[in-house]
C-alpha cells in the first residue's frame, strides 16, 4: 500500500449511522467466494469495500436492497454469486480482488461488469481537501468514483444520504460541512427547482455533474447560483469508465482532443455519429475502443453528448428526429426547468412527439408549442405537453428518457 493510501484510511465516512475511518469500518464477512452484499443503506456498503481493500481473496458486488428480489436472487445464484452472510456451497471461487458493478439499465436490462479498484480508480493524485455529498445508489459507478476518490486520496472525506433524504440534502450538507458535491444533471435540476436559495448558501468548492447529456443553460444556471464553485461535467460509463472530464464551463468537450494519443489518457473518436472510447480504466473484460452508445455531435469546434443512439430516435409519419433535438430546444424554454420527451402512438402517423414539463414560471402549452414550431421541423414539434410539479427523479437520479 502507498503512502498516500495509508494517509487516505485516515478519510471520514460519514453517514446516518455515525462516523468512522475507513481504516475502522468493521467487517460483514466476506469469504473467498464470489460474494454479493444486500445494502440496505450507505454503512453497509462502505464496510463492504473496506473490508474487500484488506483482503486478497475477494470478489465483491454490492447490491441496492430496494432492487433485491427473488428474481435478483436467482440471477445472482446462476452466476455464481452467493449472498454474504448466508451459505455458499454453490458460490463460484472469487477471482481475487475482482468487482462487479451493475449498468443502470437505461439503455436495456441492466447487466454487470467487471472491474477492480484499480480500474475504478481515476484520480490518485494530489487533491485539494474537500467533503463530499454522495447521493448515488450504492453500488453504482458513479457510487464508485467517489468512493475510490476517498480510498485513494488524502483530505477527501465522503458524506453520503439515503434516498428520504434527498429532497432536504443540502440541509444534511451544510450540518456536515459538505464542500463538494457530484450528482447527475437531472439531480441538479430537481435541487435548483426545490432548494435553491439552500443551495445558494454551501460553501461548494466543487461541483461535478455526470450520467446524462449536460447542456449549457444548466451549467449557467450551476454557475449563477454558485459562483465561488468550480463546475465540472465528468463523461464516464460502467463498462468503459470515466473518459474526460470538462472545467471551461461549456457543454461538450473540445474535438481537437478526439484521436489524441495519449498512453495514460483515454482515447476518443466519433464514428458514425457515436462516441468510442479507450480508458485505462475501463472493465477489464474489454480491450481496445469500445463503443458506448452514446450520440455525438461535433458543431463549431466542440463534440456534444446528446443522448443514447438506441433509444434516441422518435419515427412520425416516417420522419425521423431525435428525442434530444427536441429537449433541448423544449429546456431552451425561459420558462422550463426540466422536460421529458417521448413518443406516444396515434392514427394515421404512428406516433406523434410528446412532452412532460416541470415549469418555473407561468407558461401554457400553446406557448410551448409555438416555441417548439419555430425552431424543429413540423414533425418534430410536441402535440401532447403536460404539466408535473416536480422533477422526475429515479433511482439513478436520471431522468426516464
Amino acid at each position: 500500500m502507498t503512502t498516500s493510501a495509508n494517509q487516505a484510511d485516515s478519510n471520514l465516512v460519514i453517514t446516518r449511522e455515525g462516523n468512522a475511518q475507513w481504516r475502522d469500518l468493521p467487517p460483514i464477512g466476506l469469504s473467498s467466494r464470489r460474494c454479493a452484499v444486500i445494502a440496505s443503506d450507505h454503512a453497509t456498503a462502505l464496510s463492504a469495500v473496506a473490508e474487500h481493500r484488506r483482503r486478497s481473496d475477494t470478489e465483491l458486488l454490492i447490491v441496492p436492497a430496494a432492487r433485491f428480489d427473488d428474481r435478483v436472487a436467482a440471477e445472482l445464484g446462476q452466476a455464481g454469486f452467493a449472498i454474504a452472510g448466508n451459505a455458499e456451497d454453490a458460490a463460484a471461487a472469487a477471482t481475487p480482488g475482482r468487482v462487479w458493478v451493475s449498468t443502470s439499465g437505461s439503455s436495456g436490462k441492466p447487466k454487470r461488469v467487471a472491474h477492480t479498484l484499480a480500474s475504478l480508480t481515476t484520480v490518485n493524485r494530489g487533491q485539494a481537501p474537500r467533503r463530499w455529498l454522495v447521493p448515488f445508489t450504492p453500488g453504482t459507478y458513479a457510487w464508485w468514483q467517489l468512493v475510490t476518490l476517498s480510498l485513494a486520496s488524502p483530505g477527501q472525506d465522503l458524506v453520503t444520504v439515503e434516498p428520504d433524504e434527498l429532497h432536504r440534502w443540502p440541509d444534511v450538507a451544510a450540518r456536515k460541512g459538505v464542500t463538494a458535491v457530484s450528482g447527475t444533471p437531472t439531480f441538479w435540476r430537481y435541487s435548483l427547482l426545490r432548494t435553491r436559495n439552500e443551495l445558494a448558501k454551501l460553501p461548494l468548492a466543487q461541483i461535478t455533474l455526470g450520467g446524462e447529456p449536460v447542456g449549457q443553460r444548466l451549467l449557467d444556471d450551476l454557475r449563477q447560483c454558485c459562483p465561488r464553485a468550480r463546475i465540472s461535467w465528468i463523461y464516464a460509463a460502467t463498462e468503459v469508465g470515466a473518459a474526460f472530464a470538462v472545467h471551461d464551463g461549456h457543454a461538450g468537450f473540445p474535438a481537437s482532443w478526439l484521436n489524441e494519443e495519449a498512453l495514460d489518457r483515454p482515447r476518443l473518436h466519433v464514428e458514425n455519429g457515436e462516441l468510442w472510447v479507450q480508458s485505462p480504466y475501463q472493465s477489464v473484460e474489454l480491450t481496445g475502443f469500445v463503443r458506448t452508445g452514446d450520440r455525438a455531435e461535433i458543431r463549431g469546434g466542440r463534440v456534444y453528448i446528446t443522448g443514447r443512439l438506441a433509444a434516441d430516435q422518435l419515427n412520425v409519419g416516417g420522419a425521423k428526429i431525435a428525442t434530444s433535438q427536441v429537449l433541448e430546444v423544449l429546456t431552451a424554454h425561459p420558462a422550463v426547468a426540466w422536460a421529458r420527451v417521448y413518443s406516444r402512438r396515434a392514427p394515421l402517423v404512428g406516433e406523434l412527439v410528446a412532452a412532460q414539463v416541470v415549469a418555473r414560471s407561468l407558461v401554457d402549452a400553446t406557448e410551448l408549442t409555438s416555441w417548439c414550431a419555430a425552431r424543429l421541423p413540423d414533425y418534430g414539434v410536441p402535440r401532447m405537453i403536460s404539466f408535473l410539479d416536480d422533477v422526475v427523479l429515479n433511482g439513478s437520479l436520471k431522468s426516464e428518457l
